[in-house]
Parts: C-alpha cells; structure tokens; sequence
C-alpha cells in the first residue's frame, strides 16, 4: 500500500545545520534581530494555538498578517491587541470558499513573502467533506493545496517567498494509501491523520521542487508534541489513556511538551531564518534540519515515503486532478 523504499527519496539532503537554536528555542528566539517591516505573511490558522503565536510573533517583528479563518468573529476576538493584523473568511474544507478567499486576496495586488499552512484537524471521527472527501485529508491537505495554487501569482511576485507546511511526527503512522485515499473502508482516525501529515511533506517536496525557478522554497515540518486545541476531537478518556494528561486534565509530563511558543518557533523559523537561504524541499523539527528517520522504529525524523519525489509528483497530479487546480500546469 506504501510504496516506503524507493531510489528517488529526497532524504539524502536531510542533514542537520546546526542552527544553533533546539526544543526549547521560542518564536521570539528564532526572530531576535530579525526587521520583518515590509513582509507580508498568511497565516491558515492563526488565531489558535501555534497560528496564533506565529501570527504574534511574525507582527511582533515587523511584518503584516494575513489570517484566513472560518470562524472570523472568534479571529478577531483571538487577535485583539496584535498590531497589524487583518482577518478574511476562509473554510480550507470548502474549495468555493478557497477560491472567493483567493479572489479577493489577488485582487488587492499584493504579493506574499511568507505562506504558513499551520490550520489543521487531528484524530477526528470519520466525517466528509465536499464530494465525500476525508476530512483530515481534504482540509490538512487538499485545501491548502487549493489555496497555494490559487495564491500563487502572489506568492511567485514575493520575489523569493517562502511557503511553509506544518506536519507532525504523526506522519509516521501512515503514507499515502494510494488505492484508498478518502478511507472509503477501515477508517482509522491516527492512520488517516497520518496520511494528511505525509502529504503535507510531499506537498513541500513536490512545490519546491516546481517553485524554485522563480526564487519560492518550501519546507514542511514537525512543530513538537503541544497541548492546543488541535486535541479537540480527542476524548479526555483518550488522552488520559496515551499520558498525556491526568484526570484533572493536567499535562502529566510537562518537560515532554512545548509551551505553545516554542511550538510555534520551527515554522517561524522555516520561513524567516537566512540559514535556510537556497534550500527547501526539506522537512525541519526542533528549529533545524532533521534527519531520515531511523529502522528502529523510533519517532524522531522524517520517514522515506514522506520525502519520494515519484510520491510528491503522483500527489501532486492527484490533488490537481481532484481540486481543479493546478498553477503550474502546461
């Protein structure tokens, strides 16, 4: 079902910087000494969790955010108080919605510097969106697919922008079922998250490689294990069970979390650092370059189905083919 050993995997160039920044480094870290003034960046879900600390610290540095939200009343309500901040509607689950949201964005002349993919769902029950799409499919993935193609006379005018995807470690659990993509049969909530997380890499892949021509890169990454809303589908029952929380709801292993900033630090980190200058492609965690994941079952780095560039490719024509979009067809 996973095609996980292949010749064209791109992890040869996973190989840590030495950035000088880790686990703990926060977003405000990663940007010290940074003048952001004049950069325009677009934030997917960044009035919650670690969208709202990246939208935070982004503007606390300079530049202008953009954040796309459905439920934009409960945006503006998050980000009062953050200067220079604006908020439109947009539903990432809703392919009209993307392309009105874009519509509008394109047509105030503006080009992007930095595109940060941080809306996600995680571990929901089976639910269908659009024509019977997986949920966590078609709104980790397939509608920022949307939006990135749709955004892109933008992006590409930003003159060297950034598009940064955020994963999870989570993609371990799943590569692309290629013969089953929407779960049709055997859902799984974790393997179906899974999946979603591994597109999100290739997606990263497979846009770079399209996009470096024109000066645009991306990075895909895992932000670290962090308490958000992101945990919202999950039963308490169930987070008790993997210890992650007491029956309090109280973390139960607090050094095993990143606070909210220092979950936000890899994609802030991913999109601004000059560390990063002719790169991408590459799958970033804990503010640096990480490697190939290992055979011994570990959790640490990037697994190979993840990074296959015949696996981007075919994901790429796949979700052009199922969106309708496409910005760099012939």
């Amino acid at each position: 079902m996973n095609d996980i050993d292949s010749p064209n995997d791109n992890g040869a160039a996973q190989r840590p910087l030495g950035s000088g920044f880790g686990a703990r480094s926060t977003a405000d870290d990663v940007l010290a000494g940074l003048d952001l003034t004049g950069k325009l960046a677009l934030v997917t879900g960044g009035y919650s969790g670690l969208g709202r600390e990246t939208t935070r610290a982004l503007a606390g540095a300079g530049a202008r955010v953009v954040v796309p939200a459905r439920r934009t009343a409960a945006a503006r309500e998050a980000l009062a108080g953050i200067d220079g901040v604006e908020v439109d509607e947009l539903d990432l689950g809703d392919l009209d919605s993307v392309r009105t949201f874009a519509d509008r964005f394109l047509a105030t002349g503006r080009s992007l510097d930095f595109v940060i993919n941080s809306a996600g769902i995680m571990a929901c029950p089976e639910t269908r969106v659009g024509p019977g799409w997986e949920a966590q499919f078609a709104t980790n993935h397939l509608g920022h697919f949307a939006l990135v193609n749709r955004l892109w006379p933008a992006i590409e005018a930003g003159g060297g922008a950034r598009v940064v995807s955020v994963s999870s470690r989570g993609h371990h659990s799943s590569g692309i079922r290629w013969d089953d993509v929407h779960w049709e049969r055997d859902y799984d909530k974790w393997a179906a998250y899974g999946q979603a997380k591994t597109a999100n890499v290739l997606f990263a892949v497979e846009l770079d490689r399209l996009g470096r021509g024109t000066g645009v890169r991306a990075f895909a990454l895992h932000p670290g294990g962090i308490l958000t809303p992101l945990q919202r589908h999950l039963p308490k029952a169930e987070m008790v069970e993997r210890g992650w929380i007491d029956e309090a709801g109280n973390p139960l292993n607090p050094e095993g979390f990143k606070t909210p900033q220092q979950g936000a630090a890899t994609q802030v980190w991913a999109a601004t650092s000059p560390r990063l200058d002719g790169l991408g492609g590459l799958y970033l965690e804990d503010c640096d370059v990480a490697e190939p994941a290992g055979e011994d079952g570990g959790r640490g780095g990037v697994k190979a189905w993840a990074t296959d560039r015949e696996q981007a490719a075919r994901l790429w024509e796949l979700s052009a083919d199922l969106t309708g979009v496409n910005a760099f067809a012939e």
